[in-house]
């Protein structure tokens, strides 16, 4: 009985919340530079969504509105939204000092999200639809992706100088250190491809062919970094909900160093071949096929074992608070599966490829805002309501499982992504009903992105005076 229950205390992958006032202030500012995220983005992706809706697309005549809208809503909900993130919980996860450094950091970020919001409005620069971070021609957006990215550079060097301790017992809380310390080391090796490859790519090349090639190896690499972020949100979501997971610490352990250790092939990548060569792009894209799926399979495996298995907690409240928590987890592995399951279903530029991202991204964003939900409290903000924040992942995930089987549909006949209005051309019934139900699932899941704020503003006023 005394090693089952030893077992168990082992398993608790839940992190303790510090209670210095300095680490929890700095933490509630990265939340609140994630909400503003999402805020902005969701403003973007209603005219987003409404440029490629069949019989609302003619309302947007020019096409570069749509791209204009695109470039800032993929900016806001991927990059900054989870880069706001990894700052909350490696802030949580960190020792106490080098704080000015977390102050630092945190207040670049959000002069360069300011900064990247206003460039629409203010700049004249034309949309570049490149791959992972999309960019305006123009000064002002890029000086703040370059004050953003400096943020985000003070931030892994914090969580690198300051980390989590692991400690030799090897606990659960253990190995969600160890895993978010690796997220940091893989956030900083992301950054020093990013500076690789601006030093090695030919500066005289056109605008699309030079931003598709300087940010080609670090997004690969940043895909690892969300991915460890999302399997430490997964593990901690369990332990809340009661799922009794059939991963130790060890294990755990192992299977974020492996996710890890992928990302240290990509200097060997960067020596052997030149950034623009063919054999750089699919190297990177290999890696990050096969090795982030090392790490995902087995951890995605014992979490439906333990949701199967999970513990109904005894009394009537824990069970309320742990009903947010469970939907958000399997919301959030629902869409990463089926995300990956398209990305094998990839021929060619259609808009399979946004429908694989976009399940994949989503499947991240749902794991951190339960992490959120189960932070708020924590952090000194009020309990979010448990009616709205059970009904928020269904809602914004069946909207985007929506949106993604629509981009299938429509894949299937040809249709081309990164186009919109009456550059779409579509042909028949068939292509009209899939970019419908996309349209649809989009604004279910825009719905679902505003329920998301609404929930936390809401946890916000009720905090305790």
């Amino acid at each position: 009985m005394r090693a089952r229950a030893l077992d168990a205390a082992r398993a608790d992958y839940a992190l303790p919340v510090p209670v210095d006032a300095t680490r929890r202030a700095i933490a509630l500012g990265w939340l609140g530079l994630a909400l503003a995220a999402i805020i902005a983005s969701g403003v973007f992706s209603v005219l987003l969504v409404a440029a490629r809706t069949p019989f609302l697309a003619p309302l947007f005549p020019i096409a570069d509105f749509f791209h204009v809208a695109l470039v800032v809503h993929v900016d806001l909900s991927v990059l900054v939204w989870f880069v706001a993130c990894a700052g909350l919980v490696w802030t949580l996860n960190g020792a106490v000092r080098f704080a000015g450094l977390g102050w630092f950091a945190l207040v670049l970020a959000a002069v360069g999200t300011a900064l990247m919001c206003l460039a629409p409005f203010v700049g004249r620069g034309g949309p570049i639809m490149a791959n992972y971070i999309p960019v305006l021609d123009d000064p002002v957006f890029l000086a703040g992706l370059i004050v953003f990215g400096i943020g985000f550079g003070a931030l892994t060097l914090r969580a690198m100088a300051a980390p989590g301790r692991v400690s030799f017992a090897l606990e659960g809380a253990d190995a969600q250190r160890f895993g978010l310390n690796a997220a940091a080391v893989s956030g900083a090796v992301a950054l020093g491809a990013f500076v690789w490859s601006w030093l090695a790519v030919p500066a005289d090349l056109a605008a699309k062919p030079y931003y598709e090639l300087l940010w080609w190896g670090g997004g690969h690499v940043l895909q690892f970094t969300w991915t460890l972020l999302m399997l430490v949100a997964w593990l901690w979501l369990a332990t809340l909900c009661g799922a009794r997971v059939p991963l130790g610490p060890r294990i755990a352990t192992l299977v974020f160093a492996i996710g890890l250790a992928s990302v240290f092939a990509t200097p060997v990548i960067y020596l052997a071949w030149d950034v623009a060569s063919s054999q750089h792009r699919q190297l990177l894209t290999w890696l990050m096929r096969f090795g982030g799926g090392l790490a995902i399979l087995p951890v995605a495996i014992a979490l439906v074992i333990g949701l199967v298995r999970a513990n109904q907690p005894r009394e009537p409240a824990a069970a309320a608070d742990a009903r947010p928590l469970r939907a958000a987890l399997v919301a959030s592995m629902t869409l990463f599966a089926v995300g990956g399951a398209i990305g094998f279903m990839i021929q060619g530029s259609d808009v399979r490829i946004p429908a694989h991202y976009h399940g994949s991204i989503v499947g991240v964003t749902l794991a951190l805002m339960g992490l959120a939900y189960a932070l708020a409290p924590r952090l000194g903000l009020g309990t979010p309501s448990t009616r709205l924040a059970t009904l928020q992942p269904i809602l914004y995930g069946g909207g985007q499982l929506l949106h993604i089987v629509g981009l299938v549909w429509s894949g299937g006949y040809g249709v081309q992504r990164k186009v919109a209005g009456a550059s779409q051309v579509l042909r028949s019934t068939q292509e009209v009903i899939g970019m419908g139900v996309m349209g649809l699932g989009g604004l279910i899941a825009i719905a679902g992105g505003i329920l998301f704020v609404v929930v936390m503003l809401q946890a916000i006023h009720r905090r305790p005076r």
